[in-house]
């Protein structure tokens, strides 16, 4: 993650929550104190640039991390132990547990992924992302084996199917874009149909993306796809379906489930006097 972004985001999320002040910080003054966060539940941990960083806005805090990115945690295990004003702590300390709780969520949901493939492909994300939290997002995917789709509608070219629609065939929708694509730009084309993925291919596709298709029909037709082409199966796949998926030979499985179904994975803070 872009640490200037990072400390950018957190701002504007303690800008919002704190808004005027927080009138039980005036109970402490300048008091210092330590504060440790502590795993609720198992899972896989994501978010230490966070932590390090939410806890350093407000006023210099001393933070040590105990696990890193990617590792596995269990109920009771401590996460961090943190030094500083413990004003400022407590005011940063739901802004940046909510933060690290839904990384840490998606991260714990797409390893389960990862997992159920069984290294026969690879699982990668979508732009199904939270508004303002996409960086963070995308980077627990990574954390946990995942790979990332676009990052932003500029990172490469996907004609999807109301592009194509409006264009009337994948044909003048290839030849429309054309005037735009760089020679760094990959072009991604959506199809539902063995028609659509013969027209794909003709057209001059660096990927095909099986749109909503069952395992069986990718499996009847992936053959037709050149070995250059990338191949990608998308729509509604689940833990329960992943597997099918994974052998009909694509080279990614795309989930939008990694943020839409993930759950905040349970953490919380102690503090302590010193």
């Amino acid at each position: 993650m872009n640490p200037l972004l990072v400390e950018e985001k957190i701002k504007m999320f303690l800008k919002e929550d704190i808004q005027y002040g927080d009138l039980s910080a005036a109970l402490f003054n300048d008091e210092e104190g330590t504060m440790t966060l502590l795993a609720k539940e198992s899972g896989i941990f994501c978010g230490a640039a966070v932590i390090t960083c939410g806890f350093n806005i407000m006023s210099p805090a001393a933070v040590q991390l105990l696990v890193h990115d990617g590792a596995h945690i269990t109920c009771g295990q401590k996460i961090a132990v943190i030094h500083g004003r413990i004003s400022d702590l407590l005011q940063a300390e739901r802004t940046v547990l909510n933060l690290v709780q839904r990384m840490s969520g998606i991260a714990t949901l797409t390893k389960q992924y990862v997992d159920a493939v069984e290294g026969r492909c690879r699982v990668t994300d979508t732009r199904k992302t939270t508004p303002g939290l996409g960086m963070f997002e995308k980077y627990a995917v990574r954390t946990a084996g995942g790979t990332n789709h676009r990052r932003s509608l500029n990172d490469g070219i996907m004609l999807k199917d109301n592009h194509i629609a409006y264009a009337g065939s994948i044909t003048e929708a290839v030849r429309r874009v054309e005037r735009y694509k760089g020679h760094m730009d990959r072009l991604e084309i959506e199809i539902e149909t063995a028609e659509m993925l013969d027209e794909a291919v003709q057209a001059g596709a660096d990927v095909i993306m099986f749109d909503n298709c069952s395992p069986e029909m990718i499996s009847e037709t992936i053959t037709r796809v050149p070995a250059h082409i990338t191949t990608e199966a998308s729509g509604g796949i689940t833990l329960e379906t992943i597997g099918a998926y994974s052998q009909t030979g694509v080279d990614y499985i795309s989930v939008g489930a990694l943020f839409y179904a993930a759950r905040a994975l349970d953490l919380s803070a102690e503090v302590q006097n010193v």
